[in-house]
């Protein structure tokens, strides 16, 4: 059973950072991707920033490119993601999600954090202060 356990969410004024961590279980973890997603009340979900293990290859959504960093630890099974310059418009519930990088449904890093992952753990809130 794949498992994702999210962690590293908390309140932080603007221009700020906080590091998320995103431990995963149950799965060959050089062959999945992994992503993080945040969604706020009212607002569509959002893929933020993904990475293939496979590959290494990288997403981020335009809001957080020059701020946000992806990172993966194939020896902890852990991806991470590094917050810097932190706007009260990052403030959402930030989960993370993971996909296999193969098969019929694998179109690239990017398509899948566009369009969302089969795997999902539970979300870290993530409150960014004006």
């Amino acid at each position: 059973e794949v498992q994702l356990q999210a962690s590293g969410g908390g309140l932080v004024q603007a221009g700020g950072s906080l590091r998320l961590s995103c431990a995963a279980s149950g799965l060959n973890f050089d062959d999945y991707a992994i992503g993080w997603f945040r969604q706020a009340p009212g607002k569509e979900r959002e893929g933020v920033s993904c990475i293939s293990n496979n590959d290494g290859a990288t997403y981020y959504a335009d809001s957080v490119k020059g701020r946000f960093t992806i990172s993966s630890d194939n020896a902890k099974n852990t991806v991470y993601l590094q917050m810097n310059s932190l706007k009260p418009e990052d403030t959402a519930v930030y989960y993370c999600a993971a996909d296999r990088t193969y098969g019929s449904n694998w179109y690239g890093v990017r398509t899948r954090c566009v369009n969302g992952m089969d795997y999902r753990g539970k979300g870290t809130q993530v409150t960014v202060s004006s």
